[in-house]
């Protein structure tokens, strides 16, 4: 068994947390806490493989914990802010989950610290294929936007998305030989999306990695559209890309 420690500054993500961790036969909850403070010294004492880690934490950040920390364990960021995968990776984290968090995102990162901490694996009659539960699967392929009037909705399925533009309190939402602009933000968006396969990649952008047929540079095709990766946004695609 895993035995996790959340350490989140706003206890709805503790929570979620804690109920994914439940989920998962191979992990186990030691603890949560909204004081990094107090995580940190838990993981001190020992007892701790695993720690989900918020980053933007008042008094001690999550990189601040990484270097306190050292290698005492080992660390699944969870943050709102893709910008700081690139100093998550420098100090080797297992993962680097952006929130809203999936519960299917969150399993895969649970497998991978499996496969990276020794000692920890189960028996070989118990790798059988893992079974995702019935509460949290199958999520919903599709989502509905308001349309050009009063109580108009329109359903959207996520496989025909292939990119979406931001256009200040605007969205436009591209399908193949179609678009849908709609009143909603961009965060809004995003938010109501699954992570993969829809991936911010710039300030004005959100696209769908399965549409993507080639990536150059700081440019991104899809279809005959060019999209720019923003700096912030282009390690995280990256390594995603690697990992498909």
């Amino acid at each position: 068994m895993i035995r996790c420690l959340v350490i989140d500054d706003e206890p709805p993500a503790l929570a979620i947390l804690a109920d994914y961790i439940g989920q998962v036969p191979f992990l186990t909850l030691v603890g949560t806490t909204t004081s990094p403070i107090e995580g940190l010294t838990l993981v001190q004492q020992g007892g701790v493989d695993l720690v989900f880690l918020d980053i933007q934490m008042p008094r001690l950040t999550g990189l601040q914990f990484l270097k306190l920390a050292g290698p005492r364990c080992r660390v699944i960021l969870t943050t709102a802010y893709p910008e700081f995968a690139l100093d998550g990776f420098e100090h080797d984290v297992v993962d680097y989950l952006l929130k809203p968090i999936p519960f299917e995102r969150f399993f895969k990162a649970a497998q991978k610290a499996l496969s990276l901490l020794p000692g920890t694996m189960p028996p070989a009659e118990a790798t059988a294929p893992m079974v995702l539960p019935a509460a949290l699967s199958p999520v919903p392929a599709h989502l509905f936007v308001k349309g050009e009037t009063k109580n108009k909705y329109l359903r959207l399925n996520h496989a025909d998305i292939l990119y979406v533009e931001g256009l200040s309190n605007y969205v436009s939402i591209h399908l193949p030989g179609q678009r849908i602009v709609t009143y909603q933000t961009l965060k809004e968006l995003a938010d109501s999306l699954p992570q993969p396969p829809f991936l911010r990649v710039h300030k004005s952008f959100i696209v769908s990695l399965d549409k993507i047929r080639m990536v150059d540079g700081n440019t991104i095709y899809i279809e005959d559209k060019l999209i720019p990766v923003g700096e912030t946004y282009r390690e995280q695609l990256y390594r995603l890309i690697r990992e498909a």
